[in-house]
């Protein structure tokens, strides 16, 4: 589909509005794009002009967004970003070799970027790219040569490759073991719980598992990122459900013990998803075949 050029506007007018929305002041925001106060505002009032729509009201020596404007402000915002990360791609695809992965955010901070360098080591002169992702998104609109995804196979457009299973265990900071008494399983559903909000049964499970009642497993404070669970255990905050493979230095280092020996099994797995258009991408391919033999031991 071909779009109209009159429903395209430059981006010199969206850099003048997102600057002019986050200063709320027309001359920070020419000072900072180097242009003279009244070019912005020009840029502003074509953009105004354009859409129909009034964007700022000028209040004292401030501009605030109206309500039209702040509706438009995220839009522009994430455009800008998408046309930056366009031509950081292209000026980086110009140098060398590139491949961009799509991961967890944990998993990609705690596993993947120690990792990483063997795979630069075996690849000389390949630059990697990657970006945290914590739910499923358009593969091909992204441009991502492949992501990392822990659920089910199954992803729209793309062919998912078992990576593996995830195992959890219980774990807490010595100074809350110290101060609780833990000494054994029994004694850690009466102490807090840290939960993971997008997987808020395990705790239950991990009960059911351990022929204990779940009826105080809800209890307890939620994050959104295994990350910040494990800040909050490391804190002293509760007790974490957590694989190893996210806590490698903290358990070497002692900060975080391991409460029972016993791991559970989570119903879901990892998986490396490849999009249809780049099933025969030859980095896709190698950084796939590189990943399972990071795996090949599992996970724990």
């Amino acid at each position: 589909m071909n779009a109209s050029r009159t429903l395209m506007p430059d981006l010199i007018v969206l850099q003048s509005f997102e600057a002019a929305a986050r200063h709320g002041n027309f001359t920070k925001a020419a000072a900072e794009l180097s242009l003279t106060q009244s070019a912005v505002s020009r840029q502003i009032k074509l953009l105004e002009d354009q859409l129909g729509v009034a964007l700022f009201e000028r209040i004292r020596k401030r501009v605030v967004l109206t309500a039209a404007g702040h509706q438009l402000q995220p839009e522009v915002r994430q455009l800008l970003q998408q046309a930056e990360h366009m031509m950081l791609r292209a000026r980086a695809a110009s140098a060398g070799k590139v491949l961009t992965v799509a991961t967890l955010p944990t998993f990609g901070s705690r596993w993947l970027m120690p990792r990483l360098p063997d795979f630069m080591d075996r690849n000389p002169g390949v630059i990697v790219d990657v970006a945290s992702r914590s739910q499923p998104f358009d593969l091909t609109a992204e441009s991502f040569d492949l992501a990392i995804h822990y659920g089910q196979p199954i992803w729209a457009h793309a062919s998912c490759t078992y990576l593996c299973s995830e195992m959890i265990y219980p774990v807490a900071s010595p100074a809350l073991i110290g101060k609780a008494g833990l000494a054994d399983v029994g004694d850690i559903i009466g102490q807090p719980l840290l939960h993971l909000a997008t997987r808020p049964k395990l705790w239950s499970e991990w009960c059911q598992r351990n022929g204990l009642s779940d009826e105080m497993a809800y209890r307890g404070s939620r994050f959104d990122q295994f990350s910040m669970i494990i800040e909050g255990a490391l804190a002293g905050m509760g007790v974490a459900l957590l694989p190893k493979y996210l806590i490698e230095g903290e358990l070497a280092s002692g900060t975080l013990r391991l409460l029972d020996d016993a791991p559970m099994p989570t119903d879901n797995s990892y998986y490396v998803v490849l999009p249809d258009g780049k099933r025969n991408s030859t980095w896709g391919q190698l950084f796939q075949e590189w990943l399972l033999t990071q795996v090949a031991g599992g996970l724990s």
